[in-house]
């Protein structure tokens, strides 16, 4: 078999930031997969499920009612290795060009302190694994590391 595409970035050069992980195109339109590592692979520990799980649902509920993304937004979603999450959306991007979208929604997340969208047995399936209070406090750490202050090697996956 051949090796899908996301296993052939080198890993231990990646670090956080915002990355175009794929292009696809579906009838006329192109979907754009973003890489939105939180966390240095194999360098740092790795996100908790309920703060992954927490972002999650505090993230997806920003970008489906976000004026601008909420029709274009396909997916988001945590990596198996809980190092990120995927965020799918119609439309042929840079990483550049979402940074403020990326910007906005780290800030909600950082900033939100009320009852988590879903976070409820009739609306979520795992709904007892959450942690906001690591949510909040990772969201602000990927602001201030890497958002506020983004370079080209954060939006460009290393060779």
């Amino acid at each position: 078999m051949e090796k899908i595409a996301s296993f052939t970035i080198d890993h231990i050069k990646l670090q956080p930031g915002i990355y175009v992980s794929r292009k696809d195109t579906v009838g006329a339109e192109v979907i754009t997969t973003f890489d939105l590592r939180m966390t240095s692979p194999n360098e740092e520990p790795v996100m908790n499920t309920a703060e992954i799980h927490t972002i999650e649902h505090l993230a997806a509920t920003f970008l489906r009612n976000h004026p601008t993304y909420k029709d274009k937004t396909i997916y988001f979603g945590p990596m198996g290795c809980r190092t990120g999450f995927y965020l799918l959306l119609a439309g042929d991007y840079s990483s550049k060009d979402i940074v403020p979208l990326m910007v906005e929604m780290y800030e909600f997340i950082r900033d939100f302190h009320d009852e988590v969208p879903g976070a409820s047995p009739k609306d979520c399936g795992n709904y007892l694994d959450m942690n906001l209070g690591m949510a909040n406090y990772l969201a602000g750490k990927f602001l201030d590391q890497v958002l506020y202050k983004i370079t080209d090697e954060r939006l460009i996956y290393p060779e």
